[in-house]
């Protein structure tokens, strides 16, 4: 029996790793009113569906948000919402084969778009590369963190992040050999090491998907630590996570930070 799921993890692991869902069923300007869809072009040609919600003042920071490993960039428009009335602008974007675009998610592939999805905001939003924040939520903080050692942004938000990807598969996958089966790994930790920027690390303490000694890990790891946001008993889903209080003051708190650099 272990045997046959060992083989089973082996040929479905990414469909057990990423969990895309159909896009928004509504337009923009309902779901999100004062954005346009944007579309990023990918380096490997693949175009990706992506909200744009420019800040409310000429020269503010932006924030380049990257989803978990589930949903749509439409279940996000809460938390733009909230970053835009905090003085902020917004790219929400679905990754490769999620939301109806082309293509199949992978570590290799999810860089491609998250890079695609800078360029947007550098290049056609003109937004300064000094002025702009990533933001990457569960998967996404593996996502951004990758980002950040190339292109260091204004500040680095990691929310709910994992060591790496075999490190927390081994928690739900105690009986398998899963750090040999994996085939993507999104090593934070290793990455936050190297990253020049600002980085502040928010997690709940009742998290069942990423266990919180994961992400203090990744704090602990992380070579320009700004602050630890521990929200008591938050689990990885609830709304307080999502795009609650303490998440939009720790945006907000890095972007005031570049600002005054």
């Amino acid at each position: 029996m272990l045997v046959v799921l060992t083989g089973l993890l082996w040929a479905f692991q990414r469909s057990l790793v990423f969990l895309p869902e159909d896009g928004p069923q509504q337009p923009v300007d309902v779901v999100l009113p004062g954005a346009h869809d944007v579309r990023l072009v990918t380096a490997d040609g693949l175009l990706l569906a992506a909200w744009y919600l420019p800040a409310p003042e000429p020269g503010s920071a932006a924030v380049l948000v990257a989803n978990g490993n589930g949903g749509h960039r439409g279940l996000r428009a809460p938390l733009a919402e909230a970053l835009h009335e905090a003085g902020l602008g917004v790219l929400l974007f679905d990754y490769r084969g999620y939301a109806g675009n082309p293509g199949s998610p992978s570590e290799e592939g999810l860089a491609l778009d998250i890079r695609a999805a800078r360029t947007f905001l550098v290049e056609d939003a003109a937004v300064p590369p000094d002025r702009l924040l990533y933001l990457g939520e569960s998967l996404g903080a593996a996502v951004v963190t990758e980002l950040a050692v190339e292109h260091p942004p204004a500040g680095l938000v990691l929310r709910s992040p994992f060591v790496d990807l075999p490190a927390v598969a081994a928690v739900h996958y105690p009986f398998l050999p899963v750090r040999a089966l994996l085939r993507d790994r999104f090593p934070v930790a290793e990455q936050v090491a190297r990253v020049r920027a600002p980085t502040t690390v928010v997690y709940g303490t009742d998290d069942s998907v990423v266990p919180p000694g994961q992400s203090r890990a990744v704090a602990r790891a992380a070579a320009r630590l700004h602050r630890v946001v521990e929200v008591p008993g938050a689990g990885h889903n609830d709304r307080v996570l999502l795009d609650g209080e303490q998440l939009i003051a720790a945006v907000v708190e890095l972007a005031a930070l570049s600002a005054t650099d």
